[in-house]
């Protein structure tokens, strides 16, 4: 049965319920490794349903692995049996690429394995909605023009970028409408590239994209959530919320306080417990600490929901992860 997600969304932040970006620490519930997870529809299914038994999330989320897309198109990924894949390399290089990149079908590459996942997820884990995790087309577009060279295509060969970024986002708008399709209620979409960029750069070669698949895909019954992890986020908030995204999710590295005073009080804002520094490798106590500095600065507005920063790494010890959620749980008692 579909959710009204408008509806969930505006009473999360009263729930007193977590949404940490939880998926890839299966692996160790599962006693398998990153790579075979990766390639397996049926292996992150029954991941994302122990991490849901395991858990009181607010919703289930799948896997924020940002080299699928990237993959899909013919950029080379490197892969490990502890760590998320990445990106190496670079795809376009210049306009006469650009021009020539083809648009892949839905289904390609590990797209397919992805998207069947979230199907055999959806009909187990009925209890909370289930997130999709995909890419950002700026994100996207930096992993097939390499990160560090983007930066500087923005300024000397910008309509080649947008070439590129007008290929991604058709792309993007057709895996967040499979995932739909394949019973998600929405999509995680992960756009921390753009945070490294100037705001003025961020309003013409990010935004303006990300609209563009909010618009195609988001309504009340499936939802995008924006993330961004990037430094320069905080002066990008007017044109973030002209995505239009249903809600928005930022990294450790931000002053959550600072960007809920920019926020309109009825748009939900989600983080930011630091994955990687204190959830993967803190200690218990130090995940219960960071957990109540977060909920400290940010509880009494009425639009804030705890969360993890970003990814939580896979071989996060499941000691700190229930730490975190029981620091939660004690809080809001």
């Amino acid at each position: 049965m579909k959710k009204n997600m408008y509806k969930w969304l505006k009473e999360l932040p009263s729930s007193g319920k977590a949404l940490p970006i939880l998926s890839f620490p299966c692996v160790s519930l599962m006693d398998i490794s990153v790579k075979e997870l990766i390639a397996d529809s049926e292996k992150q299914a029954a991941g994302m349903i122990m991490v849901a038994k395991s858990t009181d999330s607010a919703a289930a989320v799948s896997f924020m692995d940002l080299s699928v897309e990237a993959e899909c198109f013919g950029a080379d990924v490197r892969f490990s049996d502890t760590e998320v894949p990445t990106v190496v390399g670079r795809l376009v290089h210049d306009e006469a690429e650009a021009d020539a990149l083809a648009v892949p079908e839905i289904g390609a590459g590990r797209t397919g394995i992805y998207l069947k996942a979230i199907e055999n997820a959806a009909e187990y884990i009925t209890d909370r909605p289930v997130l999709a995790g995909m890419i950002g087309p700026y994100s996207l577009a930096a992993r097939l023009l390499d990160v560090s060279e983007i930066m500087m295509d923005c300024y000397d060969e910008p309509d080649m970028v947008h070439t590129v970024m007008n290929k991604v986002t058709d792309f993007l708008i057709a895996y967040a409408m499979a995932y739909k399709n394949a019973g998600a209620d929405g999509i995680m979409m992960a756009e921390p590239v753009a945070g490294l960029l100037s705001p003025m750069l961020e309003e013409e070669f990010s935004s303006p994209y990300v609209k563009k698949i909010v618009d195609a895909v988001q309504d009340e019954n499936f939802i995008v959530v924006y993330h961004n992890c990037g430094d320069n986020t905080p002066e990008m908030v007017p044109s973030i919320l002209s995505t239009g995204a249903a809600a928005y999710h930022f990294g450790n590295s931000i002053d959550l306080r600072d960007m809920l005073d920019k926020f309109p009080a009825d748009v939900p804002v989600m983080g930011n417990v630091d994955p990687a520094g204190v959830l993967r490798m803190g200690t218990a106590d130090a995940v219960r600490e960071a957990t109540l500095a977060v909920l400290n600065a940010c509880h009494k507005y009425l639009n804030f929901v705890i969360s993890s920063g970003c990814d939580i790494p896979p071989m996060t010890p499941w000691e700190n992860i229930h730490t975190f959620f029981d620091t939660v749980g004690e809080f809001y008692e």
